[in-house]
């Protein structure tokens, strides 16, 4: 072969190989939209969280342009439907603006892109586990209503306690409907901790003394993450008993039902899809268990640490669950930038 000949077939073999290298997914991966991303930072701390974790990841790994925005389920979901902003809700939970959404689905103004809880929200009643060892039939709530002796109130022996929601809260109705159905009051108070903060202290200190206590909680929480707790068996779902016990106006008597699963998802505006594939792929793979989000709020209870830092957190200490996520190029880059 000539010297010419052994250049030409260099520089045909530079360039199929400059060709491929472009193309490598490890180099393609970029953000691929000029538009701020604006996520929904909701009031509740999982939903907190998980904003900062995705911001972090599509802005340090993604090259996205990103804003943390303020939002609560409601104002945050009307805005997305009619004016595609916030672009993206890290958890927002359906059940209480079910038909809205559906219709702004099916006008193509908003879209699912993954479940954000992939075994769905918790809600119910609890016991420590400790009770369960020391008592083994107190598993469903026939049990423990005959065991009011077990749960005594500290303000009045005679009867048992049940920690209901905060007040002003609709799970304070629900709970109220079933303590009334279930016909508690005879031989149980009904306690009112007037705050999320008194009920979390209150659950704390029977924790830390092994103390019994009934109360109402809901997951993915750092509460049922720290604690070793079993969830009351109050009988199967019947949604429309939930409705009713939940809806002030239902002139029906409070009837006897499981709490149902919330869906919690990845909410965006349909833009994304459209416009930004390569983030909404992205957000499509992100989901966690509920087990996985308490454990990660656990963090942020004990170390008082707010959304911001306890994403962090989770991004340093739990690489192995978020980089399946993301391509091995992306990993390093938000490794980089937390470590």
């Amino acid at each position: 072969m000539r010297f010419g000949e052994k250049s030409a077939l260099a520089a045909i073999t530079f360039s199929i190989l400059s060709v491929f290298s472009i193309q490598s997914p490890a180099q393609a991966v970029t953000c691929d939209t000029n538009k701020t991303i604006d996520i929904a930072e909701m009031t509740w701390p999982s939903a907190a969280a998980l904003a900062h974790i995705h911001a972090t990841i599509l802005e340090k790994g993604y090259g996205c342009k990103v804003a943390i925005v303020a939002g609560d389920t409601v104002p945050t979901s009307a805005s997305m439907l009619s004016r595609g902003t916030p672009a993206v809700a890290p958890e927002l939970w359906t059940s209480a603006i079910e038909q809205q959404w559906a219709k702004g689905e099916a006008e193509g103004k908003v879209v699912k892109l993954a479940d954000a809880i992939t075994d769905g929200t918790v809600e119910g009643w609890f016991i420590p586990r400790y009770m369960v060892e020391k008592h083994p039939e107190l598993t469903n709530a026939k049990a423990v209503i005959a065991r009011p002796d077990l749960f005594p109130d500290p303000e009045d022996a005679s009867k048992g306690r049940l920690y209901s929601c905060p007040p002003g809260w609709v799970c304070e109705l629900s709970t109220s409907a079933l303590y009334k159905a279930l016909g508690m009051d005879a031989k149980w108070n009904l306690f009112s901790p007037g705050s999320g903060g008194a009920l979390d202290a209150s659950i704390a200190r029977a924790f830390t003394r092994k103390a019994p206590i009934l109360f109402y909680y809901w997951g993915p929480t750092g509460i049922l993450g720290k604690y070793d707790t079993v969830q009351i068996d109050l009988g199967p779902t019947k949604p429309d008993v939930y409705a009713c016990n939940t809806d002030k106006a239902c002139k029906n008597p409070p009837g006897v039902t499981g709490y149902p699963s919330s869906p919690a998802i990845v909410g965006a505006a349909a833009w994304i899809k459209k416009d930004a594939p390569v983030v909404a792929g992205y957000l499509s793979k992100v989901g966690l268990s509920n087990a996985q989000i308490s454990e990660l709020l656990v963090y942020g209870d004990e170390k008082k640490a707010d959304a911001a830092t306890t994403a962090k957190n989770f991004l340093k200490t739990k690489d192995a669950v978020w980089s399946k996520w993301v391509s091995a190029d992306v990993a390093k880059k938000v490794r980089g930038a937390v470590n």
